[in-house]
């Protein structure tokens, strides 16, 4: 795994806890930065993970930076379509 790629956290279809705990597992384990990104409609849930770490878990975490961009998918159908991502840096 790639030094930069071994403190992100992607989010995906589970509840919001597992990923909470996985944020805050990498902080406990040393890391000064933690990134979280996500696609589309499990952008909402990004958010939460980010804001549940800072209020109930980890006060002294800050976000460092949140981007946007675009990214093209192909869907089933194999129709190209274009799916917003969201990445939130957090930093100690």
């Amino acid at each position: 795994m790639a030094e930069e790629e071994k403190n992100v956290v992607y989010i995906g279809k589970k509840g919001v806890m597992p990923y909470v705990l996985a944020v805050v597992t990498q902080f406990s384990s040393g890391s000064d930065e933690v990134i979280i990104k996500a696609r589309g409609k499990l952008i909402s849930r990004a958010v939460d993970v980010a804001e549940i770490v800072r209020n109930k878990f980890l006060q002294e975490v800050k976000i460092k930076s949140i981007s946007t961009s675009t990214e093209e998918v192909t869907g089933q159908s194999g129709q190209p379509s274009k799916v917003s991502t969201i990445t939130i840096v957090l930093s100690k």
